[in-house]
């Protein structure tokens, strides 16, 4: 079997080596077939690929060209904020350049103003040191002028004309004894002025205002009889029998009820709630009093102190202890002067005003035209 079935074989090998010569020339017309096709196919896959990059490369060039648009928009308003920058710039620096001169000039007249007092200074301190001595007596004077009018203050204001004598007698200037003098006679009238002792009264008005709560209300009931009281007695008389009975009713309802007769001088009755109003009321009065003592307001101090004393007498007790002596010191206080008779002048301030315009004053107008002759 195996001899038989090799020259089949053999013969099987042969058969392509027959048809070999035949397949080539299908395989060449076929290749001339497909040739033209594949370059149609080809020339529009690079007219394709030619369209699509232009529209690529169109695409890129108008993103470009608006990009480009927005970056000169935003350069030309960087440019615009920046000219506006400069020119507010330029103004400010112009201002400020304005302001510096008015500064300089400014600066200028406070250092010639300078020069100006140091000369005047020196002028003063080298021709007169003591005249500074005048000055600070010139001004206890006046300090001591204000004191005495203005807060009444008499100890302090002769403490102060003694600090000034004190100034006068450091200079050892036998021109100044008028002056000198003069403070002496001051001092004298204040010490013989009566004093006051204003602290003291202001506490007693102040007692007065805590013991306000202890007063007691009148009753408005003195001696008041009932109505018809002298008719009150039943008659005998079997003929009055009628009177007797009214007489008896009368009787019968005054358990219940009491009418008093009051004349037109009776004080007004005081509600329970009205009390207060009017403890409060006196305690104002008597704070205004207080307040008027500092400022030696003595018309509103006699005043508060009236009203309280009416208001007082009116509506309380006057037969109680407390109340007489509450009334007692008032009328004390009231009758207590809150302003000091202190002289309307001192003699030794318009002689020491005169000295200061001959040898402050005229020296200070003196020195400016030293400083422009040196």
């Amino acid at each position: 079997m195996t001899e038989q079935n090799t020259p089949s074989a053999a013969v099987e090998e042969s058969n392509p080596a027959v048809e070999s010569p035949q397949q080539p020339a299908a395989d060449h017309r076929k290749g001339k077939n497909t040739g033209p096709v594949l370059g149609a196919i080809a020339i529009v896959l690079v007219i394709a690929l030619g369209a699509g990059g232009y529209y690529h490369t169109h695409q890129q060039a108008q993103t470009l060209i608006a990009a480009n648009q927005a970056l000169q928009q935003q350069l030309a308003e960087l440019k615009q904020s920046q000219q506006q920058e400069k020119s507010a710039l330029e103004g400010l620096l112009q201002q400020q350049g304005k302001t510096l001169e008015a500064t300089d000039r400014e600066q200028t007249s406070l250092v010639r103003q300078l020069n100006e007092l140091q000369d005047k200074v020196a002028t003063i301190s080298g021709s007169d040191a003591k005249t500074w001595l005048l000055a600070q007596a010139d001004f206890l004077v006046k300090m001591a002028g204000r004191k005495l009018w203005s807060d009444q203050d008499v100890t302090t204001a002769a403490a102060l004309l003694k600090s000034a004598d004190a100034s006068l007698a450091e200079m050892n200037d036998p021109s100044l004894i008028d002056i000198r003098r003069a403070i002496t006679e001051d001092v004298g009238t204040l010490s013989a002025v009566a004093q006051i002792d204003f602290d003291g009264i202001i506490l007693k008005v102040n007692q007065l205002s805590n013991q306000v709560d202890d007063l007691r209300l009148a009753d408005n009931n003195r001696d008041e009889r009932p109505m018809d009281e002298d008719d009150g007695e039943l008659s005998s008389s079997l003929s009055e029998w009628r009177q007797n009975l009214t007489k008896s009713w009368h009787n019968f309802m005054a358990d219940f009820i009491t009418v008093r007769r009051r004349d037109s001088s009776a004080e007004p009755l005081l509600a329970p709630n009205q009390d207060v109003y009017l403890r409060e009321n006196i305690r104002s009065r008597l704070l205004v009093a207080a307040q008027a003592i500092p400022r030696h307001q003595n018309e509103v101090y006699k005043q508060s102190l009236e009203t309280v004393s009416t208001w007082v007498r009116a509506y309380f007790d006057t037969t109680d202890p407390a109340t007489k002596a509450f009334l007692e010191e008032l009328d004390n206080l009231s009758q207590q002067s809150i302003s000091m008779d202190v002289p309307g002048q001192l003699k030794s301030q318009p002689m020491l005003e005169k000295l200061m315009q001959t040898r402050v004053r005229n020296l200070l107008a003196q020195a400016p035209a030293t400083h422009q002759e040196g």
